[in-house]
């Protein structure tokens, strides 16, 4: 803990707390900062799995308050996507919230996040976020940079703890956060995994069990194109290709992307020099799954 000895909060009998409003969230926190509290920020969409709860205990090791916000953000959702069909189970989500000992879940309306009339977004602009994922869903990362913007004013954590598994976003908030000097840190935590290496998903869910075994061909190709570059392989196209045969095993699955990129700005690389990030989205009957891993010299 954080704390010192004469804090006025005594997180031991402290309730969790569902709040909706917005000043309701804000006074909650002001509260927890005048007693010295360092502010820990999970910004979810619900549907919480087990790589969302780490991101929780991460929050819990490094904080001394944790808020956790459950808000399906329709702004990053495009023409013809799943928004309505997305999971919202609200009720289940709170239980593993309070298990984990959160301090407070802001559960906002679409009416309390975009009121009347609301007009003002946050835009970053470039191949950070035009490739990749931005490349697939136009106007996807706009609703995602606004919403998070949003609520890192709303809340005001000290730090927010995002997941590797979506790397482009992760990128995408920092550069954000960096512009536009937020007073907040971004913390990246790692991909967790079901017993198969398919990358941890709400929208694994969609997926029938053949669907989901099949699913897990996506991170053996990333593994094996991590074995061929450790092996000596250096040209991304022929990277890549590794992939691209595994996948192709999988009769109905659908690549929409495999690069290899820049960590940090997401441009393309042709040669690893030194480290890059391969990511991938592949379409498995009714979902749409990203993952990557980092190639790295280091590991070399």
């Amino acid at each position: 803990m954080h704390l010192g000895v004469e804090s006025a909060y005594d997180k031991k009998t402290s309730i969790m707390k569902i709040i909706k409003t917005i000043n309701e969230i804000r006074k909650q926190v002001s509260s927890a900062k005048s007693s010295g509290m360092r502010v820990g920020f999970v910004p979810t969409m619900g549907a919480l799995h087990a790589g969302h709860l780490s991101l929780i205990q991460a929050a819990q090791k490094a904080c001394d308050f944790v808020v956790v916000s459950i808000f399906v953000n329709p702004t990053q959702f495009g023409a013809g996507e799943d928004l309505d069909k997305y999971p919202r189970v609200l009720e289940l989500d709170a239980a593993k919230c309070e298990s984990l000992g959160v301090d407070v879940i802001f559960a906002p309306q679409v009416s309390e996040m975009y009121p009347e009339k609301f007009e003002s977004w946050v835009d970053v602009d470039g191949e950070i976020t035009q490739s990749l994922c931005g490349k697939s869903r136009p106007g996807h990362f706009r609703g995602v940079t606004t919403v998070c913007a949003k609520l890192f004013n709303i809340v005001l954590p000290d730090i927010a703890f995002f997941g590797q598994k979506d790397a482009q976003q992760l990128a995408v908030i920092k550069k954000m956060v960096s512009d536009l000097n937020m007073l907040l840190s971004i913390e990246a935590c790692p991909i967790v995994r079901e017993e198969s290496g398919l990358a941890m998903s709400s929208r694994n869910d969609y997926l029938s069990d053949i669907q989901r075994a099949d699913a897990a061909i996506i991170y053996q190709s990333l593994l094996s194109c991590e074995e061929l570059f450790i092996s000596g392989e250096r040209c991304s196209n022929v990277l890549k290709s590794k992939i691209t045969s595994m996948i192709a095993t999988v009769d109905y699955a659908r690549v929409d992307y495999i690069e290899i990129v820049d960590p940090g700005t997401l441009e393309p690389v042709e040669i690893v020099e030194d480290k890059a990030l391969i990511a991938v989205a592949i379409e498995f009957g009714p979902a749409r799954l990203i993952d990557n891993i980092i190639l790295s010299l280091n590991n070399v």
